[in-house]
Order: C-alpha cells, then structure tokens, then sequence
C-alpha cells in the first residue's frame, strides 16, 4: 500500500513527495442507486456494484477489531478499500524502491508478512490479491495506527490520523504531529482523508435504516436549553472548516440525556472535544455528547432514551458553556449529518 511505501521513505529521510495514489476510479461522489439494504450500518444500496460482493468481509473485519478501535465502522473501512483499489483485486502499483503495491488494500510484500494471514481458508497463494485476506488485514493495520494517534497526543481526530499514516507513513504524521497539510504531496493525503471520509459518510446508514419507520419510543432532546451555534455554521474555529454538530447553550452542570436508547461505544477523555460520549443506536447511526463536565455512563453500557448519562461543560476546544451533539453513520469524526432532521424523523422536535 502507498502507506507503507511513504513509511519506508520516511524511515530514510523524508523524500520530497510520497507516491501518487492509485484511485482505480474512486472518489467520494461513487454511489449505485441499485436495489440494496443496510447491514450493521453499511448502506449497501448506494456502494459500487463491485465492492458489495465484499461487504460481508467489510463488516466482519469491522467487527474483529471493535473492542480496541470500535472507530473503524465497516463503511468506513470499505470506503477507504474503494479509495485505495476501486474494489480491484487484482490491481497493482508501479515497482518502486520500496516494493509494489498489491490488492484490494494496496499492500506491499513486507508489511503483508506482517499483517497478513489467511483468513478465508483457501491458502495464502494469492497473498495480497486475496481480497477477503487482505480487508482483515486492512482492519488490523488500521486499528494499529488508530491506538498509536491516540497515544501520540496529536490534535485531531485518530481516525484521520490513522488514514493519514496509512497514506503517507506514519512518519510524516509525526513530523507535522498531525494530518499532513494540503501542500504536502501535492494533497495526496490530506484529499486521502477527506475523501474517505465523506464517502464513509454517505455509505453509512442514511436515515430510513434498515427497519423503515423509525421508531419514535424513547427518544428526547439530549439536554433542556435553547438552541446555540448551528449545524454547518463555518468558520476558523472548526479544523474541518465548518461545524460538525448543533449546540444547545446551557451552564456547566445541566443534565445531559441520551437522546434513544443505544450502547455507549465511547465515555471518556478525548482532545477538541473534551469529555465526551458516543452512543450507537438502533439503525447503526450514533449520537455524540462533547464538552462535558462529567461522565456518568461507561463503554459498552446499554442506555435507554432520557437517561443521564452526564452534565455539561466547557472542556476541550470550546469557547464556552455549552452540550456539543452530533449525529453520525460512524463513531468517527467526520461523518456527521444534520442532526435536526434526524431528531424529528425520532419525534423529537427542537
């Protein structure tokens, strides 16, 4: 993968640029409009036509890494399977110093000895040509990358970091401590990233879910108080240029309820959104909480809808009192949708 590539040559001293990516025809507008359902929050009406054969696999790589990096959501993984390959088994990069390219997820032979086995039981001939093989790998060599953000201390969220490192190498993360910027590599990774993640947005599990009507049972405003910044407002105090979620301005120490049942899949720390709690809910879509002054639910607790789950606050990268929501297809930064409309097909009214 050019990951690994870019990985090798920063072990040696930084070349100017990494390699260019092989799209194999992907970007972040690919959709088919053909017959399909949702599958643990993989929205496979609207995938390429190529990449549904591998869905099963997307997911089931998606859930072997979920207890250490329950961030790698199976459209998030498939996206960037698509970005890489264009769903292209077969598909290989130009020879370069550093080893070719192979597969579906663009391995290179060296770091397949590494994170490659044979998980579909049919040998190991193929290599990094088996596709099955090689997303199971993807998902481990992800969710490697998405523990070393997380200890790194660098802003931004480990998702991102993580693609960034696949992308590029890992030492080009460390040398900008985060995603390396637009004018590095003539955009290659920044794009990288972006287009991943907008792609995993649309594949995640849009609105109707796979049980049609959405069932209102439950579900609440996560917290009392008026309506503050909205959705979509840009600006320079947002890193993805624009705001990701609602705000609701409350005082530190106001109630914060889970807006529907669900399980909590994060409750802790994190950096720009100080305290925070992620919550999947019924049709694979999550909300999320952020800038609290206390936690009072933990990873992996079933919630019903109105429960506390902790107070508001103004920690992390917040410019004042006040309940962060969000409404994602993901765990992850980046795959936020309108939460208004959502809340209303819920029965909620803001």
């Amino acid at each position: 993968m050019k990951a690994v590539q870019a990985a090798a040559a920063a072990a040696v001293g930084f070349p100017v640029a990494v390699l260019a990516l092989v799209l194999g025809g992907a970007g972040a507008d690919a959709s088919n409009p053909a017959a399909g359902k949702v599958v643990s929050g993989l929205n496979l009406a609207v995938m390429p036509a190529a990449g549904r054969q591998y869905a099963p696999w997307y997911i089931k790589a998606s859930e072997s890494v979920a207890g250490e990096c329950p961030q790698l959501a199976p459209a998030l993984l498939a996206a960037q399977g698509y970005q890489e390959s264009g769903f292209n088994p077969s598909i290989e990069g130009p020879p370069t110093q550093y080893g070719t390219a192979k597969g579906i997820a663009q391995f290179i032979d060296s770091t397949w000895a590494t994170w490659g086995k044979d998980e579909d039981g049919d040998g190991t001939a193929l290599g990094a040509k088996d596709p099955e093989d090689a997303i199971m790998a993807q998902a481990r060599y992800m969710c490697s990358m998405v523990k070393k953000a997380g200890r790194s201390g660098y802003d931004g969220d480990p998702v991102h970091l993580a693609l960034a490192g696949y992308n590029a190498g890992w030492g080009w993360v460390d040398y900008y401590k985060g995603v390396p910027p637009e004018r590095f590599a003539e955009g290659q990774t920044y794009h990288y990233v972006r287009i991943i993640t907008s792609t995993a947005a649309k594949w995640g599990t849009a609105f109707g879910g796979q049980r049609g009507q959405l069932s209102t049972e439950g579900w609440t405003k996560p917290v009392d108080g008026p309506l503050g910044t909205p959705y979509h407002q840009s600006g320079t105090s947002w890193s993805s240029g624009y705001h990701t979620g609602i705000d609701f301005t409350v005082p530190i120490g106001t109630t914060v309820r889970a807006a529907g049942p669900g399980t909590v899949v994060k409750a802790g720390a994190g950096v720009s959104y100080g305290n925070e709690i992620v919550i999947r809910h019924d049709d694979g879509v999550y909300s999320q909480y952020a800038h609290l002054s206390s936690i009072s639910v933990s990873k992996g607790q079933k919630v019903q809808g109105g429960q506390t789950v902790g107070l508001s606050g103004n920690t992390g990268n917040s410019t004042g009192p006040h309940l962060h929501f969000e409404i994602r297809t993901s765990p992850a930064y980046g795959s936020d949708i309108s939460p208004v409309p959502y809340l209303r097909k819920r029965g909620v009214t803001l």
